[in-house]
């Protein structure tokens, strides 16, 4: 899979996440059956033109332990994140050291890679409630 093709597949998958819900770097890769490219799927995202259409919801890939991905100083990206997804009724708490948070367990989407007759990884649209660890 070259870099167009791997952006393309995460775009594609990020736009099935449900409102209200969220998922990890590592789970989108795994979707798309390279589950060893989290930071990829970060580096996909960070790339994301705001006139893509139709729109990637962006703000509902978190890392790994449901946190926010911190931008790096002088940067708001963290804030509009949490603002988007606490628009969507997903909550985010704000954890002792300053890192903001989901939790996984409530508002989670995970559903099972699977391989279709031809090989191919789709997901079943079931939800699990697993955390990765890649992300």
């Amino acid at each position: 899979m070259d870099s167009a093709e791997f952006h393309a597949a995460v775009y594609d998958k990020v736009r099935e996440i449900p409102v209200g819900s969220v998922t990890s770097y590592g789970h989108i890769a795994k979707l798309i059956g390279m589950p060893r490219h989290s930071r990829h799927v970060g580096q996909a995202l960070k790339f994301l033109s705001p006139q893509t259409n139709p729109p990637i919801p962006w703000q509902r890939v978190l890392g790994a332990s449901g946190t926010i991905s911190s931008r790096g100083p002088g940067s708001d990206g963290a804030q509009r994140q949490r603002d988007a997804l606490e628009a969507e009724g997903v909550e985010v708490t704000v954890g002792r050291t300053g890192e903001m948070r989901v939790d996984l367990a409530r508002f989670g989407w995970f559903p099972a890679p699977v391989t279709t007759a031809g090989g191919r990884r789709s997901t079943s649209g079931e939800d699990t409630e697993e955390e990765d660890e890649d992300a």
